[in-house]
């Protein structure tokens, strides 16, 4: 009885030692499946800052230099002046333009290293110009020290939910590429980086528009009171009709809105000459003047613009000297809807004589 009862007992431990290795078995087994899936899962990259410690110098950037393919374009900090876009003789630079472009560049976070071969790096645009399709920036400090250099190449998605985009970087000294998480992308236009703030004046502000085009007689625009819906013409030549309610309207609007597609000095362009240029003054009903001077160099339309306000009329002067400082001195490359707006001709807005069609646009 005594030898049974020791048999079962001994086969109740095996039992139990056996089913003891089993779990430890599978514990093992799931404990590597576990640190295997934690090794996947992981990023394989800490993200940091790809340009170290350059958020706190970046107060200190005087210049920044953008090149590329198409050319380079420079601005630079003149205490003078402030922030210029210094290759297009000092012309004020978007000061959003270039905070946006220092707090992007401190902003850029590493995703992962790429490719550090340089006969890779073509592949992702990260070759320098000019012969290169890499976008090179250099920024540097007032002393002359370089802050930070680097060539950016593609963009690419991530799905970041914030709009973030992914850039392929690498500094211009390392050929070992980055991808990195970044808040802005450059702009190597200078026509990107100008302060386009010269002239925005609500049409509805308008009262009145004297134009004197480079061809055909003078004529003049006006709206009585600010209610009117559309300015029309004065003294209608006898027999003629308006084309259509409203088409008075483009001529003195087009000091609304007013952009650029580049800007000159004045002085490389001849707006004395009245038999090629045409002359817009318009003037509002809360006393502001505006003179725009137009004139077209091939299918380029020039213009200069200057300002004044009426006596006993301060905001209109306040707000005629802002625009006198910005504008003077500086002839402005227009679009070319703007420039035919400024040199619209009195026959353009009537209906056409019976079998005469209007003169075509310049």
């Amino acid at each position: 009885m005594s030898d049974r009862h020791a048999s079962l007992q001994d086969r109740r431990w095996r039992n139990l030692l056996a089913l003891a290795v089993v779990a430890l078995i599978i514990i093992a087994l799931a404990a590597l499946a576990l640190v295997r899936q934690s090794h996947e899962v992981a990023p394989r990259h800490v993200p940091q800052p790809f340009l170290p410690g350059f958020a706190s110098e970046a107060r200190d950037v005087a210049k920044i230099h953008v090149a590329s393919k198409s050319g380079s374009v420079d601005m630079q900090f003149k205490p003078e002046k402030g922030w210029v876009v210094a290759s297009h003789d000092d012309y004020p630079a978007s000061f959003e333009r270039v905070h946006e472009t220092l707090v992007g560049l401190a902003g850029l976070e590493t995703i992962e290293p790429k490719t550090a071969r340089a006969d890779w790096l073509h592949f992702l645009d990260l070759d320098p110009p000019p012969k290169g399709d890499g976008i090179a920036i250099t920024l540097v400090d007032g002393r002359g020290r370089t802050l930070a250099a680097l060539i950016v190449g593609k963009k690419e998605n991530i799905g970041d939910p914030s709009g973030a985009v992914g850039l392929y970087v690498r500094r211009a000294v390392s050929d070992q590429s980055w991808l990195v998480r970044s808040v802005f992308e450059p702009k190597t236009d200078a026509n990107d980086w100008l302060d386009k703030q010269v002239l925005d004046v609500d049409s509805a502000r308008i009262q009145q528009a004297d134009v004197n085009p480079s061809s055909g007689p003078s004529y003049e625009v006006r709206r009585n009171k600010p209610s009117d819906s559309d300015l029309t013409i004065v003294d209608l030549p006898k027999g003629r009709e308006i084309s259509y309610p409203g088409a008075a309207d483009g001529v003195a609007g087009a000091i609304s809105g007013f952009t650029f597609d580049d800007v000159r000095p004045a002085r490389d362009f001849d707006f004395s000459d009245g038999a090629h240029t045409a002359r817009l003054v318009a003037y509002t009903f809360d006393g502001l003047i505006v003179t725009v001077q137009t004139i077209q160099q091939g299918k380029d339309y020039w213009s200069e613009v200057s300002a004044e306000g009426a006596a006993g009329k301060p905001d209109a002067q306040r707000q005629a000297r802002t625009i006198d400082a910005r504008a003077s001195g500086w002839a402005y490359k227009l679009p070319m809807y703007k420039g035919q707006q400024l040199m619209t001709q009195l026959e353009n807005l009537l209906k056409p004589l019976p079998g005469k069609a209007p003169p075509a646009t310049k």
